[in-house]
């Protein structure tokens, strides 16, 4: 059997850090938490990342891409049209908020924590994801000759932002598939014109 290669040391910290600030917020794990986590020295960390704020930067870049992959899976593999593949990415994540260990948008609750600071590097990288987000989706409407792709990106926008908060608020994945149905509706009503 072939053997994996090993994580770089950058990519253990991120993975421990990944673990402990969704798990916990990253206000509440130390610097010291994470480098005991990623079985390295403090030093090592600060070698890697100057400082903690880079190190919450350097956490949310690293979900970035995935989470954005996922997003394009769920929307790729549904069947039907446009508004039925949003509503899947909605029924997605639905699906992933039962999950007994979910803890809500890992960038919705960084920027919760970060909110009287919002030129800090890593509200900074939630609102680059958030935006491309929304471009992709314009995007894909574009492609589907749907009126007003931008407009209506921000719409669905909107609505995943009001269920990843509200699920986190009441734990309970309902409002996701209430989202989903409201989403359908608004691109229905968007294709018809």
């Amino acid at each position: 059997m072939k053997k994996l290669p090993e994580k770089s040391t950058r990519d253990r910290i991120l993975d421990a850090a990944s673990t402990l600030f969704y798990n916990e917020g990253i206000r509440a794990v130390s610097v010291d938490a994470v480098a005991e986590k990623a079985g390295i020295t403090k030093k090592s960390l600060y070698y890697h990342f100057k400082s903690k704020d880079e190190l919450i930067a350097g956490y949310l870049t690293s979900r970035d891409q995935p989470n954005l992959a996922a997003f394009s899976k769920w929307f790729d593999e549904a069947e039907g049209n446009v508004a039925d593949k949003t509503a899947a990415i909605f029924l997605q994540v639905a699906e992933n908020a039962r999950h007994p260990k979910w803890k809500g948008c890992g960038f919705i609750r960084t920027a919760a924590e970060l909110a009287s600071m919002p030129g800090h590097p890593a509200v900074v990288v939630g609102a680059n994801h958030k935006k491309k987000f929304e471009a992709w989706l314009a995007e894909c409407y574009l492609d589907e000759g749907v009126q007003e792709p931008e407009v209506l990106a921000r719409s669905v926008v909107l609505l995943m932002e009001g269920a990843f908060s509200t699920m986190l608020i009441h734990r309970d994945p309902g409002y996701a598939q209430a989202a989903a149905d409201t989403a359908r509706s608004i691109i229905d009503v968007q294709r018809k014109k």
